[in-house]
């Protein structure tokens, strides 16, 4: 093996298929991928995956709305609810991190309530701001750096999700638990000197 990706619903596994060749004889098959697909399956079988584990939940403070959040009223307005409902029940729940993806450090959550589900816009935004916490379809997630995108956009956290400088640039991973906090602009304010 090389390297493997993690992705939301699969794992791509990059390998050296010269090396997988001399392994064919041993399986007594004709393929390099038959022998590793062989190899995969026997150590799915050896992981012993507790449900009741508990992984880390990494606390995600969030200024809702306003200039931080701007389309808030759009998914409330969407769902029939009141923005603080909104903010209610999306800071309830507890998100699951499938993986990270699209630009570095972008966690893609499961768990968000159907009760606040909003469709992407119609036409993507050309800068979302770094920390920007957004709802698309059934998924929310938080854009780690500034980049286009084309999610609502409900909050924004003053942490930093991707630091290319440290030793670990990303402060989430794939597994991991997010839950949101909510805070005032004073507070978001105060963090991000902090994080500054």
């Amino acid at each position: 093996m090389i390297e493997y990706v993690p992705a939301f619903t699969n794992v791509t596994i990059y390998y050296d298929c010269f090396q997988a060749a001399k392994l064919t004889q041993d399986y007594n098959v004709l393929s390099p991928y038959e022998v590793l697909k062989s190899m995969v399956e026997k150590i799915l079988l050896q992981i012993n995956v507790k449900e009741d584990q508990v992984q880390e939940i990494v606390e995600i403070p969030v200024c809702y709305g306003g200039e931080y959040g701007p389309d808030l009223e759009i998914v409330a307005k969407h769902n029939q609810l009141t923005a603080d409902e909104v903010i209610k029940i999306h800071s309830d729940e507890l998100y699951l991190i499938y993986m990270i993806g699209f630009a570095p450090g972008f966690p893609y959550l499961g768990g968000l309530s159907d009760k606040i589900a909003t469709p992407r816009r119609q036409s993507p935004r050309l800068k979302i701001p770094a920390g920007t916490v957004g709802i698309a379809g059934n998924q929310t997630g938080v854009y780690p750096i500034e980049t286009p995108g084309g999610w609502q956009l409900i909050g924004r956290t003053p942490l930093k999700l991707f630091n290319p400088e440290s030793s670990t640039p990303t402060l989430l991973k794939a597994g991991n638990y997010i839950r949101f906090i909510p805070i005032s602009p004073n507070e978001y304010e105060q963090l991000l000197e902090v994080e500054d």
